[in-house]
């Protein structure tokens, strides 16, 4: 069974909207989808329905449900687990505001205070207090609801997850709703498979997010990369990152690459590079950390003094701007193969991809490539042009080798060998060099801060291309690599933020 995570499930609502399918119109086909199981099950006449609705997105689910079932002629009353003036959440006020104008069909009170519940003699009682995105133990009015709900009289439904079970645990939070049936949505939740006892029989229920939500790249994915930073975070609690690159000819490449990683979120980065080189990658910008490694490019002499980096370090990008020396591969496959050892998350790009297409090794720790068509075709072969062949080449090669593949094109192609992700951000104006790199830099910097491969490429690729997107919106085409720098920190955040109209904005402003 496909089952969801919370933050997977918030993911897929937050890409929803992103394609078009807001909140308001998957909270009402929630509530009308609860109101038809009660009459499946129930003839409206002299059926007594009391539903327990909090004032989250839950409770709004609960007050579409109230709506629908007072038109079919059911005799319905709302209890509010808290305040009128406490339900902020824009979706679940236009159904509160409606319901509170339905005087004579719908009993409506407050209960603020564990002293304000009373028990219910009803034929259906309808938990829609709290749903999937509970943590921590249910505290007061919420827990002597709970406690009032399981006593009262009637068959019970939990909307979407029974109160007070942790979605993606099934542990029971001090107290939870006993449901003789869960209709949970549009996937099941983790935790209520470990949990029959409270769960009683479970139904999985289409609120219309389509399947794209899963399928496509978007600003869900980014919020489940993005780690939160509370107040008490440290130096180096959101990564160290050590960068492999540069020769004599390439300076720009690793530079970027540690630039964007910064943007991205990483803490410290610091860029290994021939000596020449590494000053003028210094030179860039006081915020980049070099080691110089001896000569004009890199050699399996420097590899003992690169193992120190590799030891403190949570996350390495290696090959851009590498050079294609038979020395330098030599080095490559040593760096790499003690990163796995280390376990070392570990992105391969650029010149580093055509010294994995020598080696050709199978992964044995979490790593990323990122190749363009080109540099895919010289490791894994001609590729089929038909993009539906394309990406099972991808997923089949993803799997054979163990590792994550970003395959770069006007639509990236992103599989780990079981799953796959299509990302439709960036544009024309990206064809410009060293946008590449920018990408292995965000790649980096989420894989430096634990996130598996798959998130990290899903949502760098969607970042970067975002990026682009926001710079051709201000500029035109007429970008170049480091434009894109500065915009990583908004694009993020348009992500995390869930600005779904300035995100609709940019797409519009591409495909006119």
């Amino acid at each position: 069974m496909n089952v969801l995570t919370s933050g997977e499930m918030y993911a897929e609502e937050i890409n929803a909207a992103y394609l078009g399918v807001s909140e308001l119109q998957l909270m009402e086909n929630a509530g009308a989808a609860v109101a038809r199981e009660v009459l499946f099950k129930f003839n409206p006449e002299n059926c007594r329905v009391v539903v327990y609705a909090g004032t989250g997105g839950n409770g709004g689910d609960g007050f579409v449900a109230a709506r629908h079932l007072a038109y079919h002629g059911f005799k319905v009353k709302v209890v509010l687990v808290g305040r009128v003036k406490d339900v902020v959440r824009e979706s679940s006020k236009v159904n509160l505001k409606a319901l509170l104008r339905m005087g004579d069909s719908v009993e409506f009170v407050e209960a603020y205070d564990s002293s304000m519940f009373k028990v219910e003699d009803a034929d259906v009682l309808i938990d829609a207090i709290l749903g999937y995105g509970v943590k921590g133990v249910l505290k007061q009015p919420i827990l002597q609801a709970v406690k009032t709900f399981n006593v009262s009289k009637g068959f019970k439904i939990a909307v979407d997850i029974p109160t007070g079970l942790d979605a993606d645990t099934g542990e029971v939070l001090g107290e939870a709703v006993k449901a003789d049936l869960t209709l949970t949505f549009h996937k099941p939740k983790k935790g209520l498979l470990s949990s029959p006892n409270f769960v009683g029989e479970l139904k999985v229920v289409n609120v219309g997010i389509p399947p794209e939500a899963s399928i496509y790249a978007g600003p869900g994915d980014v919020s489940l990369a993005v780690k939160p930073r509370p107040p008490h975070s440290h130096k180096g609690d959101f990564g160290r990152l050590l960068i492999v690159g540069g020769s004599e000819t390439y300076t720009g490449a690793p530079a970027l690459t540690a630039m964007a990683a910064l943007r991205a979120g990483v803490d410290l980065v610091f860029v290994a590079a021939p000596e020449k080189t590494a000053y003028t990658i210094s030179g860039f910008s006081p915020n980049l950390i070099t080691a110089k490694l001896e000569g004009e490019y890199l050699k399996p002499e420097h590899f003992e003094k690169l193992k120190p980096l590799i030891d403190k370090s949570t996350g390495l990008a290696i090959g851009p701007g590498l050079g294609l020396r038979d020395e330098t591969f030599q080095a490559f496959k040593l760096i790499v193969d003690y990163a796995w050892l280390k376990k070392i998350p570990t992105v391969i790009d650029a010149d580093g991809l055509k010294a994995y297409a020598v080696y050709k090794p199978t992964a044995t720790y979490a790593t990323v490539l990122t190749p363009h068509l080109g540099e895919y075709s010289l490791i894994f072969g001609q590729p089929p042009k038909e993009f539906e062949k394309l990406k099972l080449h991808v997923k089949e090669n993803a799997a054979r080798v163990n590792l994550t593949i970003l395959l770069k094109g006007m639509v990236d192609i992103v599989s780990d060998g079981s799953r796959v992700k299509l990302n439709f951000t960036g544009n024309p104006g990206m064809t410009v060099g060293g946008t590449g790199d920018v990408l292995t830099g965000i790649v980096a910097a989420f894989l430096s801060q634990n996130v598996e491969p798959f998130r990290a490429a899903t949502a760098a690729a969607f970042i970067n291309g975002l990026a682009g997107d926001i710079v051709a919106s201000k500029i035109g085409y007429h970008m170049v690599a480091s434009d894109l720098l500065d915009v990583i920190p908004e694009a993020v955040e348009l992500c995390v933020k869930g600005d779904v109209g300035r995100l609709e904005e940019l797409y519009h402003l591409k495909t006119r």
